[in-house]
């Protein structure tokens, strides 16, 4: 367009520039006359129409014909449908296997420290809240504590396997290649475990896990402790559950036009996975190094003898029953029950009656 109306408006989202026109999309008023007033005319409607497709697939403007005095366009809401987001991420998976590793290496790196981040916020704040508030409290209060980690990859920017785990629909709309799919989930596996163990280290000589008494460093071993003696079924199973939620949390910051919209859909997902305890590969990657490094720390010997599972902190606790499994589930709950499943709703090419009667027939 040669020059934009009012109402034209863009910004970008996770997926990427999204246009619209507000008349549409927030139910204005939009009766001949006033039309005729703004200047848009049927011409202009197909102008306004063609370029937002062009742009980005899809478009919402007033309808082409007239309508009728006083009558109002059907509202587009101010969130994505889900089958509008299920062709976003098809979109968003294209982008994220064509990212270049100058790219892709630094965002994430990025992506295991902000998960990191957000398990300290989760170990600091929980450290001795169940004695006040109990323990379903407490675990609530955690898990929008380490929702900060999402959001920090979703508004920041970064790479993240277990969200990226998403790319399964572009894989199945045959956007993406299996070497384009397995390529960027094993190099950002891999560079988000280094972010994870930086934040270690970070951490490890902040001293911060010191504070109150110890007790910080107490609740971060005891955290790892648990997680490295859990069996392999349930550990794959919470792996499951985990991601389920975690891709849902992505799912819905695509469909929110608005930073607020973003971080609310986030952080009630993430805080659901966290109160029950479900199992997330990545911010393991960060927990139970955390657990290691702080285990045999002289300061926290006497706290530490009240943890009874902590012979099972090992690093073969830690790769064998905790991230090899956990990693297996997460796949399964973000590829499987939330990518695939919608692509099969929204996306999956349907057969016409006429082509079912024709291939029963044949």
């Amino acid at each position: 367009m040669s020059k934009r109306c009012e109402f034209w408006k863009d910004y970008d989202s996770v997926g990427g520039p999204v246009s619209y026109c507000e008349l549409a999309a927030f139910n204005r008023p939009v009766n001949p006359d006033f039309l005729l007033k703004i200047g848009c005319t049927p011409e202009k409607r197909k102008e306004c129409l063609g370029t937002m497709e062009l742009n980005i697939g899809a478009g919402a403007v007033p309808g082409a014909a007239p309508l009728p005095a006083g009558e109002q366009v059907t509202p587009v809401g101010s969130f994505c449908p889900p089958p509008e987001i299920a062709k976003t991420m098809v979109g968003v998976a294209e982008k994220k296997v064509t990212t270049k590793m100058s790219s892709l290496v630094p965002l994430a790196i990025l992506a295991g420290a902000y998960i990191a981040l957000g398990a300290i916020m989760f170990t600091i704040i929980t450290n001795d809240l169940a004695g006040y508030i109990g323990d379903g409290l407490t675990r609530m209060i955690g898990g929008i504590s380490f929702s900060l980690g999402l959001i920090l990859v979703i508004l920041g920017g970064a790479e993240l396997f277990t969200g990226n785990n998403l790319i399964m629909t572009g894989f199945l709309e045959k956007k993406v290649t299996g070497k384009q799919l397995l390529s960027n989930w094993f190099w950002v596996y891999l560079f988000n475990f280094v972010g994870s163990l930086l934040v270690v280290l970070l951490f490890y000589y902040s001293g911060i896990w010191k504070a109150n008494a110890g007790a910080i460093g107490t609740r971060a071993v005891a955290i790892a402790a648990s997680k490295a003696s859990l069996p392999w079924v349930e550990a794959l199973f919470r792996g499951i559950l985990c991601n389920w939620l975690v891709c849902l949390a992505v799912w819905l910051a695509n469909a929110a036009r608005d930073v607020i919209g973003k971080i609310v859909g986030i952080m009630i997902p993430i805080a659901a996975f966290v109160a029950a305890g479900f199992e997330h590969s990545i911010a393991n990657m960060y927990f139970i190094p955390m657990g290691l490094a702080l285990k045999n720390q002289p300061v926290l010997q006497s706290a530490l003898q009240a943890i009874s599972n902590i012979d099972g902190l090992t690093l073969g606790g830690f790769f064998l029953n905790n991230l090899i499994p956990v990693t297996i589930g997460n796949i399964i709950g973000g590829a499987g029950f939330v990518a695939a499943t919608y692509w099969g709703a929204y996306l999956r090419p349907m057969l016409s009656k006429k082509d079912f009667a024709a291939n029963g027939k044949a």
